[in-house]
């Protein structure tokens, strides 16, 4: 049974954070489709991130409704760990969801750099990304599939 966290609060939500599974494919390809609906992993990709060891996977649900979800490599050794997704549905957004999510994730991380891409016009994520430490380090051009660049997102704990 997976472990579960706290509930958390903000004056609107209440939701809980807690590991997500393989169980939780479908809701997390919904999800996927419905905020990243140029950039939505395939389903192989999906069923790799909820199964595979040394991956932080994390969701929000409300009303036991996937509502958000967060996945990160658990690097031990390297450079840097990285932040592979993080999404909340939009009618979920703005309401502390995806910083929680990121303060979770970023907690199970032992390295203490913690990177990430961002498209280059994503402001709101990038301003969450700001607002919790991160930092532009590097400017991937033509990242994503339909050419725009991605901007490289870092976090120093060390610091």
């Amino acid at each position: 049974m997976p472990q579960k966290f706290e509930k958390e609060s903000t004056t609107k939500l209440n939701y809980i954070i807690q590991p997500a599974t393989w169980h939780d494919l479908n809701e997390l390809r919904t999800l996927e489709q419905i905020c990243f609906p140029i950039d939505r992993w395939p389903l192989l990709d999906l069923i790799a991130v909820l199964s595979f060891r040394n991956v932080t996977r994390l969701k929000a649900t409300y009303k036991n409704k996937m509502i958000g979800f967060i996945a990160a490599d658990i690097k031990k050794r390297g450079t840097a760990s990285w932040i592979a997704t993080l999404a909340v549905l939009p009618d979920y957004r703005r309401q502390g969801v995806a910083t929680a999510l990121l303060k979770r994730c970023e907690a199970t991380l032992e390295n203490p750099r913690i990177r990430l891409c961002v498209r280059q016009t994503n402001i709101p994520a990038i301003k969450l990304y700001t607002q919790n430490g991160y930092i532009r380090v590097d400017k991937w051009s033509r990242y994503y599939i339909d050419g725009e660049d991605a901007i490289v997102l870092e976090k120093n704990r060390a610091e």
